[in-house]
């Protein structure tokens, strides 16, 4: 399956963003999509992910009750509404599709090419 990730930008700190990531190919719905996000000097960090079905969603506590993650399988995407956005937001946001929703970077096998996402002061 192919990624196209799309949506980031600049906003002001406490502003709200939504990202998109549109799949190409067959049995999206059978894949666990996330998101994840990478900041200059600093390792890829797990941000959010959904089950195939969306039944099932999880988030760290850095972006727990602000961003959420949601999928329209018969669109073939998932999207990210960030709210409440804080300058410790800005990174590179990518979207992953997996077999199964966990946090680990290294189980997610297709790969968007990432959207830019600045928070200002």
């Amino acid at each position: 399956v192919q990624l196209q990730a799309c949506g980031g930008g600049l906003v002001q700190t406490g502003g709200f963003l939504r990202l998109s990531c549109a799949a190409s190919g067959r049995a999206f719905s059978t894949y666990a999509m996330a998101w994840f996000r990478q900041a200059p000097g600093k390792e890829r960090e797990f941000v959010a992910t959904i089950s195939g079905a969306g039944g099932s969603t999880n988030y760290p506590d850095s972006v727990k009750g602000r961003f959420t993650i949601s999928r329209d399988n018969a669109k073939n995407a998932v999207y990210l509404q960030m709210n409440s956005l804080t300058p410790e937001d800005t990174a590179v946001y990518y979207c992953a599709a997996g077999h199964f929703p966990v946090t680990r970077v290294g189980a997610y096998i297709h790969w968007g090419q990432g959207t830019q996402v600045t928070v200002s002061s």
